[in-house]
């Protein structure tokens, strides 16, 4: 290994001349070992999360715990938000003390004892173990009339505390991985230029979905046809094939040890901009009083090169023109989600066809509601590798490639019409349901009462949700990386998926607000465990006119900010750029 004497870091031996100009593979020269361990790590770890979260609504659901279909997928919004909202904490402790590498390494070995807590749920002396007993009620099954005979009082959420506590560390793990892993990876190519940063964060979806679609086709059908308990123990081994991977490969990789980070900084220029004015920030004095404060973490001269006072201004007007973007991204991950959640909850509901035999007596496997996030991942797998190679070449060399804000304007047009179909196909349910047109259909050990159209109707939102992503997300990523000061990459990736999760959260604190007793378009008295006494079109169609709203408002500062851009810089220009000299 050889060390950089002015920056600290860490460079394998080999691989480090410069790309020469190419394809694909040229862009990535003398990278390969440790892009191609980093992407492998990256569909491990993304294998497991898809396997813990597609059919945690049905686990939570099912006669395990018996969680009703509202609070299953809150729980599981909950998990999702925790997952991104916490990405913060990993990328400052990156930046501050481990490092990248070190804080990867320990976040998934958080990841995998936590992980652990699944399957030791699911199997019955586990369960009695963590949680005691089941409470001694008969759960009902849910009701095909509406007669008042029929209303009955859903239970209290059996292993609650267990389970919360063990879905936000095992969250904290994810979130932890996520913020880091993301930039680790484009710090391998970094240097050899934005294209191959770029094609790097493309190929790095492109894996994202592989481990998805490994998870679904196998995990997903395991879990809803067979068991739960096995289920859970094949994303656990995952994540400990991830660990193994990402150690094994260690001097292939560039590392760099923690700069530092400016969060606290940023914070206090920004209250002395808002208490003091403006014209208080430029002054030089002042901001060297700040910066040399008892209260930064770390110590700014333990690090290599503490950033100036200049370079801190310049950062924090760079932080200031990138978090109005972030923050319009909120909305687009209140849609997003649901995905996982409500549009699952959804498909539970629709008529769901057996594929083959399970044995001689005729019985069969159903098809697996997770299954319809392949039409997701599929769009995926397919288009990724399409733009990188065909699309976006074509459009640069004609200059016509979009900037990262306008794909990810269209990211979230598409995102709205996702929404929009959810709302209408819902509608189109509850008709069925209004007419006493049911079917029953058992889904693993439980009954659900069903409208029959088929479950194949979901296909057009789940697709729609595939193209938003790649629209959106990539280049989301793409401009949360490029676009941060280099001392700050860490925190802004965190930020990036922070943002993320408080869609989530928002997501699922909406879906509670409307499930208040009496009045609430998600409250079901009459029907628990399932949603056919619900208006869950309405939720869609107010998330559809959040989305629109939103929309508007990110096309007038995304053309802002590309406005301001354009302009010559006025204080220190020139400060972020040298911090990676």
């Amino acid at each position: 290994m050889a060390h950089d004497a002015t920056r600290g870091e860490r460079r394998p031996l080999l691989g480090q001349e410069e790309a020469p100009a190419g394809g694909l593979w040229a862009a990535f020269e003398g990278r390969k070992a440790a892009c191609a361990a980093v992407l492998l790590v990256e569909i491990l770890e993304r294998a497991a999360f898809f396997g813990i979260i597609s059919n945690l609504v049905l686990y939570l659901n099912s006669s395990n715990f018996n969680w009703g279909g509202p609070q299953a997928s809150q729980a599981a919004l909950l998990f999702l938000g925790a997952s991104y909202l916490l990405s913060p904490v990993g990328g400052w402790l990156a930046d501050v003390y481990l490092g990248r590498y070190w804080t990867i390494t320990l976040s998934f070995l958080l990841y995998l004892v936590s992980a652990c807590l699944l399957p030791v749920t699911a199997y019955s002396d586990g369960r009695l173990l963590l949680c005691g007993e089941l409470p001694a009620y008969t759960l009902q099954h849910p009701c095909r009339n509406h007669s008042r005979e029929c209303q009955q009082s859903a239970p209290g959420h059996y292993c609650a505390p267990v389970m919360y506590t063990g879905l936000l560390l095992l969250a904290l793990g994810i979130s932890s991985v996520k913020a880091n892993l993301t930039p680790f990876g484009a710090d391998q190519v970094t240097d050899r230029g934005r294209d191959a940063t770029r094609r790097f964060f493309n190929w790095f979806y492109w894996s994202i979905n592989i481990g998805a679609v490994i998870s679904l086709l196998v995990v997903a059908f395991i879990q809803q046809n067979i068991d739960f308990f096995i289920g859970y123990t094949i994303p656990a081994a995952c994540v400990a094939l991830a660990l193994l991977v990402f150690i094994t490969a260690a001097p292939t990789f560039i590392t760099k040890p923690p700069t530092g980070s400016q969060v606290s900084t940023m914070l206090r220029l920004a209250c002395r901009g808002s208490c003091r004015g403006q014209a208080h920030l430029t002054r030089p004095s002042t901001l060297q009083a700040d910066t040399q404060g008892p209260d930064v973490l770390p110590d700014s001269k333990s690090q290599p090169r503490a950033p100036s006072p200049q370079e801190d201004l310049a950062n924090f007007q760079v932080m200031a023109k990138i978090l109005p973007v972030l923050l319009t991204f909120i909305p687009y991950w209140m849609v997003y989600f649901q995905m996982q959640s409500t549009y699952y909850l959804q498909g539970l509901h629709l008529f769901i066809p057996n594929i083959f035999q399970q044995n001689s007596t005729g019985s069969s496997y159903t098809f697996p509601d997770a299954w319809l996030l392949l039409a997701n991942v599929v769009v995926l797998l397919v288009l990724v590798p399409l733009k990188d190679r065909v699309i976006d070449p074509f459009l640069m060399k004609r200059k016509l490639l979009p900037s990262a804000l306008k794909r990810m304007a269209l990211g979230m047009f598409f995102g709205l019409a996702s929404i929009l179909v959810a709302g209408v196909l819902e509608t189109e349910r509850l008709q069925y349901i209004k007419n006493n047109q049911t079917i029953s259909q058992r889904i693993g050990e439980d009954m659900y009462f069903a409208a029959p159209l088929p479950i194949w109707w979901q296909i057009p939102q789940y697709l729609l949700i595939g193209i938003s992503e790649i629209f959106a997300s990539i280049p989301g990523l793409e401009f949360a990386y490029s676009e941060a000061p280099k001392s700050m990459q860490g925190a802004i990736m965190g930020l990036f998926f922070f943002i993320s999760g408080v869609g989530s959260l928002l997501g699922s604190g909406l879906l509670t607000l409307l499930s208040v007793p009496e009045h609430g378009w998600m409250h079901c008295p009459k029907d628990f465990g399932n949603i056919n006494n619900c208006h869950m079109d309405y939720y869609f169609f107010l998330l559809a006119g959040i989305q629109t709203v939103t929309c508007m408002l990110f096309l007038w500062i995304s053309v802002r900010y590309e406005r301001h851009q354009q302009q010559p810089p006025n204080v220190c220009g020139s400060c972020v750029g040298r911090e990676g000299d």
